[in-house]
Order: structure tokens, then C-alpha cells, then sequence
């Protein structure tokens, strides 16, 4: 018996959220991997690559801003997009669930701190 699966397969390379699009959702890696990107007069700036079981596109959660980065599959990847209310739900029953993306959150804000720092300290 096959289980069911959820989310959406994106193909190697193809878009999931692009840069300057306005949001509404977050995603939640089901299987493979997903690379963000950073638009840049240089090209595209790596950012990061996410693997099951991490998130992105949480920010257009909370503030009504553009997608401030391009995120596209890395290979075959499975997405599931989660909006506000489904969230906010979740969280109700699982309050651990917004631990854990607070947790998230503030990893990726020491870990942008840190490499704010080196960058100074190049110059």
C-alpha cells in the first residue's frame, strides 16, 4: 500500500517561490533538497540549501513584504506549501511547533550575525 503523499514534486531546477513575488505561505521540504538564491547585479548569490524536514518563505507569514530570495528545487524535491491559517492551527495543537520555528529563526539570525562580522572583518 503506497502512503499518501502530500505537497507538490518540483523538477531538478524548477522555481518554487522567485524573488520579488509577494507571499502569503510557507513551505516545508517533504523529501530532497531546495537551494535559495539571492538575485544580485553579480548573478545569483547561494544562500542556502534546505533539506527535508527544514522550512522557508516563513518571513510573508508575518510581514507583508516581496519574497526577498528565489527558492527552486536542487535536484527532484518534495514541497508542501502551508498558509497562515493551517499554521496558526498546527501551532494550537502543537505548541512545540512554534518553538521550533522560533528556534529556526533565531539559529538563521546568529548565523546571518556571524557572517555579518567576517564580512566586516575582510574589509
Amino acid at each position: 500500500m503506497r502512503s499518501v503523499e502530500l505537497g507538490k514534486l518540483y523538477a531538478p531546477g524548477e522555481p518554487i517561490v522567485r524573488q520579488g513575488d509577494m507571499g502569503d505561505c510557507m513551505y516545508v521540504v517533504q523529501s530532497g533538497e531546495v537551494e535559495v538564491v539571492q538575485g544580485t547585479t553579480d548573478g545569483d548569490q547561494p544562500l542556502a540549501v534546505l533539506k527535508a524536514g527544514e522550512f522557508f518563505g516563513e518571513m510573508s507569514l508575518f510581514e507583508h513584504e516581496a519574497r526577498s530570495a528565489t527558492v527552486r528545487a536542487r535536484g527532484e524535491a518534495r514541497v508542501l506549501k502551508v498558509d497562515k491559517r493551517t499554521l496558526m492551527r498546527r501551532m494550537t495543537e502543537d505548541p512545540m511547533l512554534g518553538f521550533t520555528l522560533l528556534q529556526t529563526l533565531s539559529h538563521r539570525v546568529r548565523k546571518l550575525n556571524a557572517e555579518l562580522r567576517a564580512a566586516r572583518g575582510a574589509r
